[in-house]
Order: structure tokens, then sequence, then C-alpha cells
């Protein structure tokens, strides 16, 4: 170990032991319980010591989790509220597939779950939901408009709000998701527009928060605090609560840290006697990789005719909604530049291991303390089974693109990385356009360049092709595993 090693090493381990201290103390003073009530998976967060409070439900979007929701409910929870979140059908730690017109029946699960928690006060109850979630609180709070006080929809999806109900409802869009907003306004305009008389069940409001999407809205001081100020405002409470959601901050640490520690533990990296593949080669098959891919995908979408043989149903192939296809777009277009460049090293047997070790720590580093911040990062069986498909189906990506990479400095590692992230982004909106059915994919895009940066990170620490492509191909397929909700 050099200097220069032992010190890297010294700031990582720092930083990860950091890290978990500031995502700990965010619980300081509130209970937090996990729990399951008629197969759901919930998780009950409320502030200790405390009778007789408001409780919340609080709902994720599609695609999302108990977890993804948490910055709310540790800003609600310390402000005096009792707040209950669960997995949808088919999301998170939830195995029973996902069917759309079951969201109230788990509103209903959630709301008796609620309601037997002891502190809660049950004349005082209120709902926040996300994006899909918005939409089956919207409506659960119009079907029940006496039990339900207030609703806080976030990117909204629901319809049909009258200015009678439900009561009391804050809609909240992030200025760049301008769908969203757009049906915002939308619903502001059936509510009766704004009006603050909470007392009588009638405010509602519109937040636009400024400089956020689909997703980063949720990790949103703007948000969060609106939120409760909403709540506040419609119970009648007064908190001196000072609290403000940094546990992303420290996730965002705690993933520096293990980086860093890879920086400081991997083997030196070397020149080897791989031969390079020519820059227009491998550029070119990068070029048209993408396009290909969504040629194909649109080929398959449907590619049978109804009444002759059972349809290729893109948006729940492999038993995940969007995630199977994601999968086989990657492998069309990492198939189509592997050909291009027609290159393939030969495995050895320390790389498959070292690729297994490189596995292991994105594994923990993304995902280890994820699992308490923002995603169910542990997979239920039923997704298990589907991680090690969507893995081999990625792997002709990451293979291509370490092998275009060999050899080369970070500067040309940056340029390869901005040149795929752009790529990819684009082929997607072209797949997505194809096929609409996969429209979802949408929402992720800004997600992919921070991941495929994360890679490209540890693509130059290791410098060697089978130990990266495997390594990230089973990272990144068991995020496809992790994030997408089961298809029935």
């Amino acid at each position: 170990m050099t200097r220069k090693r032992i010190f890297l090493l010294t700031i990582a381990l720092f930083s990860i032991a950091f890290s978990w201290w500031g995502v700990a103390t965010a619980q300081n003073g509130l209970v937090v319980r996990s729990f399951s009530r008629d197969n759901v998976p919930m998780l009950y967060v409320a502030p200790k010591n405390q009778d007789k409070i408001p409780g919340i439900l609080v709902a994720h979007g599609f695609a999302g989790s108990k977890q993804l929701m948490l910055g709310y409910a540790h800003t609600l929870a310390h402000a005096g509220y009792g707040v209950l979140l669960w997995d949808f059908g088919g999301h998170g730690a939830n195995a029973t597939p996902l069917k759309f017109d079951s969201l109230q029946k788990y509103i209903d699960v959630a709301t008796a779950a609620l309601l037997e928690q002891p502190q809660i006060d049950a004349s005082r109850l209120a709902s926040l939901g996300h994006s899909m979630g918005s939409g089956a609180v919207i409506f659960a709070a119009m079907k029940d408009s006496q039990s339900f006080a207030a609703t806080v929809a976030v990117s909204p999806t629901g319809r049909g709000v009258t200015p009678a109900t439900p009561r009391n409802l804050q809609l909240q869009a992030g200025s760049w998701e301008p769908g969203f907003v757009k049906n915002a306004e939308k619903l502001l305009q059936g509510a009766g527009g704004e009006n603050q008389n909470l007392a009588a069940g009638k405010g509602r409001e519109l937040i636009i928060v400024p400089n956020a999407e689909h997703i980063t809205i949720l990790f949103r001081d703007e948000s969060h605090q609106a939120a409760r100020k909403w709540l506040d405002a419609t119970f009648g409470l007064q908190s001196d609560s000072k609290y403000l959601d940094r546990r992303m901050l420290f996730y965002g640490l705690h993933l520096l840290g293990w980086l860093i520690l890879l920086a400081a533990i991997a083997p030196k990296s070397s020149f080897n006697d791989h031969q390079k593949v020519s820059w227009l080669r491998s550029f070119a098959g990068l070029l048209v990789a993408p396009f290909v891919a969504s040629g194909l995908l649109y080929s398959l979408d449907g590619a049978i005719p109804e009444g002759i043989a059972t349809r290729i149903e893109l948006e729940s192939l492999g038993g995940l909604l969007v995630g199977g296809a994601l999968g086989v777009w990657f492998f069309l277009a990492g198939t189509t530049w592997l050909i291009t460049i027609w290159k393939f090293p030969r495995p050895k047997i320390k790389n498959l291991l070292l690729g297994l070790g490189l596995f292991a720590l994105l594994w923990i580093a993304f995902g280890a303390m994820a699992q308490v911040v923002w995603l169910q990062w542990w997979l239920i069986p039923s997704r298990l089974l589907v991680f090690p498909i969507l893995s081999i189906a990625c792997l002709p990506w990451f293979l291509a693109s370490e092998i275009v990479q060999q050899n080369v400095g970070i500067g040309k590692r940056l340029a390869w990385w901005f040149c795929q992230s752009i790529l990819l982004i684009t082929g997607l909106i072209v797949a997505v356009s194809l096929v609409p059915s996969l429209s979802f994919i949408y929402l992720l895009l800004p997600i992919f360049p921070l991941v495929f940066g994360i890679l490209a990170f540890a693509a130059s620490q290791v410098n060697d092709v089978w130990t990266y492509a495997l390594g990230s191909t089973l990272f990144f397929g068991w995020t496809l595993a992790a994030a997408f909700p089961l298809a029935g």
C-alpha cells in the first residue's frame, strides 16, 4: 500500500462511517417500524412519546416503493404526524403482481393498518401520493371525503375532482415535468381554483417546485415543506420542527466513499496487450447500435398477429413491467455494437473472479444504504428469478463498452461516457416514440448518465474487459430487477 492508497482508504472509511451516522441521526426521536398486513409490506414512521396525532397515508408512484417516499415520512413525523407507507402490488417487497384496479384495495388495507396504531387520532387523517399514488389517494379521498381532511398530490395523475371533493387539495409538480404541470393546472381548475378556506375543507393550492422533474421532486425540501405546511394548516398544528431531509446527501457521500475505496484497493491499472479496435469502428458501432435496437424492438412489438398466436407484449416481457423490454433493448444494442467492432477477448478465471468482486463492491456502494433511504434493494424471490436473465441481456453492451475503452486515459473515458449517455438517451427516446407502451422510460432518462458515470469510474480503476463487463452487468441487472414492477 502506497501513501496515496492509504490516504484514499482513510478518506473512504471516514466518509462511509460518517454517512451512516448521518442517516441514523435522521431517525432520532422517531419510531420506525416495519410490518405486514394482508401480505402488504408496510412501514410506520411517527414521533416517539406522542399520542392522538394526525395520521398520514403516503403512497408511492409507478416503479417506486415505500422507501422512495421516506423524505415526506421523516419530515412529517418530525413535525408530529404518524405516517404509514406501503408497497403497492408488484412494487418493492410486494410479490403480488400489479393490477391497476387494485390500488383502492391497498388504500383500504393501509388505512386500516394506520388506524390500528395506538398513537393515531382516527378523526384526523390525510393522504399524500406521488404520480400513480397521487391518483390513488385522490380517488380514495373523493370516495370517502369525510375520512380524509386533506390530500397532497405530487406529480398528479388523478381526475374528476370537484370544488367540494377531495377536501383541502394541494397539487404539486416540478417545473421540469411539463405534462404533470399541465395536468395539475387542469385539476386545480376542476377543483374550483385557488382557495385558502381550509377550515371548510375547500382549500385548493398549486405548488410548482422549481428545477425539479418527476423523480427529483421527491427529494426536494420545497415539496416536503409545502406538504407539511398544508397539513399543519388543515389540522391547526404549530410544530417547532426544523428538520430538513438530508438523507440523500449522506447517501451520496456513502456512494462516493465506496468509489474512493475502489480507487484505494483496485489492482494497479496496467496497459495490457489487448489489441485496440479502431476509433472509427468503435464510434460507428456506438452511433448505430441504439437506433438499430430501437428499430428491432419496434419490430418485436406485437410481432405475431392477433388470432394466430400469443402476441409479444413488450411492456410485460420477462415478468417485469417495462424493465424486461429495457433489458431486451440493451441486448440488441450491445450485440449490434459487438458485431460492429468484432473483437471478443478471451475471459480468464482471475478476471471473472475480480468481476464478481467488483459487483459486490458496487452492490454495497449503491444499495446497502439505498435500502433504508430510497430503494427496495433486497430482491424478493420473484425478482431474484429475473435478475440473471436481465444480467445476461445487458452483458453485450458492457462488454462492447469496455472493449473500445481499453487502455485509454481518463479524458477519453469521460468522452466515451458523454457520448454513450447522449446516444443511449436518444436511442431510448426513439424506442419510446415507436413503442408508446414503454413511455415510463422517459421519466428515467435523467438517471442513466449518473449510473453510467459510476460505472465509467469503476472501469477506469479496473482497466480490464471481463472484470468490468461482469461486474457492471450484474450490478445493472440487479438494479433493473429491483426497480421495475412485477407483471401479472
